[in-house]
Order: C-alpha cells, then structure tokens, then sequence
C-alpha cells in the first residue's frame, strides 16, 4: 500500500520503523496541558497514532488521496474529538502570521523540500512554544550548530534567537518506504524568548546578507550592502575583528549589529 501512496511531487517518505516512532514519542518534551499538539504531514497515520497517546491532537494533510484511509482508520478517534484533520497545503494556510489561535507544540515528520521555511515559520510563530522536527541531516544541523561549527548559519542565529535547538538522533533511509537517498535528524527545539515577528525577519535579512558568502569575511559580506565606514565603526564598537567570519560570531553580536545598522 506504502508504495501505491507514496506520492513524488508531495516529498513523502513514509515513516515504517517502529523504534524510531518510538524514539520520537519519547523525546517529547513533558508539555503543559494548555498546549495543543500539532502535527504537520499524517501521511500513513503512524506517527498520528503514536501521538494520540499524548492526548487531542490536530494533524494537517496535503494529500486528498490519503483522507479516506485516514478517515477510515482514525474513524473511532475523529468521532470522540480526539483528533482533528485538516486537509490542505500547510504553505499556505500558513500564510497568516500564527497557525494556530492557542498556544501549540508541533511534531513532524517535514517532507524535505518544504522542511525549512516550515521550521523558519515555526520560529517566528509565537503561538508555537517549541517543536521536535524530522528533517534532512544537512538541514538540522545547519538550526543546531553553535558559534564556530562550520554548520554555525543564519537559521542557527535565527534558532538561538528564541530558544535553544538541540540535535537528538538520526534516522536511516531504510526506516523509510520509499527509503531517501540522505539521513535524516531528529531535532527539538524549545522556545525560551520571544521576539517580535517584525525583529526576526529583519533579522532574517541581515543574516542572508551576512552568510551570503560563508568563507568570506563578516565585513566583505556585509560591505556589498552597507556603507563600508559604517560597517567598521560597528565592528569596533562590538569588539568585532575585521577578518572574522560568520559562523565565528555569537547570536548577540548579530542582535546587536542589527540595531547598529
């Protein structure tokens, strides 16, 4: 059936391994009983199943396709309220700035193609409290890096700005069907600030401009958009040395080098 399903254009790789379902119901953060739990992609249900233990739970699917087998399997638990399904491209339902009107905890098994605008949305949602997320290797550790990794990037400052990010397992292709041709990471994420939506997308946009070139200098990448004199007198006044690189700057620095330029 997993072969029949399995749609190319949806990114979906359906999760078979029972230890890793496992895995990630048991990684789970102990969660306040106000937040909603949420989980982005049912594909097959497995997870979905899994994740009712914790209690109501609303699971978001773009595959109409799959919506019967759902229905048809999860018949007994739609019918009590336990769980809600919400059908549609979940790029564009969440085009308002939070998904949900609660505050919510989200869990996913995130096709890779859309992995990472979902997790930056999730970051700038403050009715998302946190969220443990299976991506792409490569992805996960670029949200989990700390400063001097060579996988220190923009999407680690953008993580460290409202919390802390932490790489829990990996997962191999064969706990899939169809099977990948990368590893996969399981990462938790738990939000312990909350910055304005509007701070961390200019934030964003530094970042982009900072990490354009990761091998060159901060001021090189930087000095293609700002003035150069300008540049400077913030680096001093940070304590910044001219040669040093982006992934050699803390996440303050980057806050800080913001409201100065």
């Amino acid at each position: 059936m997993n072969k029949i399903l399995a749609k190319k254009h949806f990114g979906q790789n359906f999760l078979k391994d029972e230890s890793v379902l496992t895995q990630i119901i048991q990684s789970i953060p102990k969660l306040q009983n106000t937040l909603e739990v949420i989980e982005i992609g049912a594909g097959l249900g497995d997870l979905t199943n899994k994740l009712l233990s914790l209690g109501s739970i609303t699971t978001y699917e773009v595959d109409k396709e799959l919506v019967p087998y759902l229905k048809e399997r999860f018949k007994q638990a739609l019918s009590m309220r336990a769980l809600q399904l919400e059908v549609g491209d979940i790029l564009q339902i969440w085009e308002k700035e939070n998904l949900r009107e609660k505050p919510y905890f989200l869990i996913s098994n995130l096709p890779y193609y859309i992995a990472t605008p979902l997790i930056i949305k999730a970051i700038k949602d403050s009715m998302c409290r946190g969220f443990l997320v299976m991506a792409q290797k490569e992805v996960a550790l670029k949200f989990c890096a700390d400063t001097g990794e060579s996988d220190f990037s923009a999407l680690s400052v953008l993580a460290r700005s409202i919390g802390e990010a932490k790489l829990l397992f990996d997962v191999s292709p064969q706990s899939f069907n169809p099977p990948p041709k990368v590893t996969s990471s399981v990462f938790l994420l738990t939000k312990t600030k909350y910055e304005e939506k509007d701070f961390l997308e200019k934030l964003e946009k530094l970042l982009k401009i900072a990490f354009n070139m990761p091998r060159k200098t901060l001021f090189n990448n930087l000095a293609k958009s700002y003035e150069k004199a300008k540049i400077l007198e913030c680096l001093q006044k940070l304590g910044i040395g001219i040669n040093k690189r982006p992934h050699e700057i803390d996440t303050f620095f980057y806050h800080q080098l913001l409201k100065f330029l």
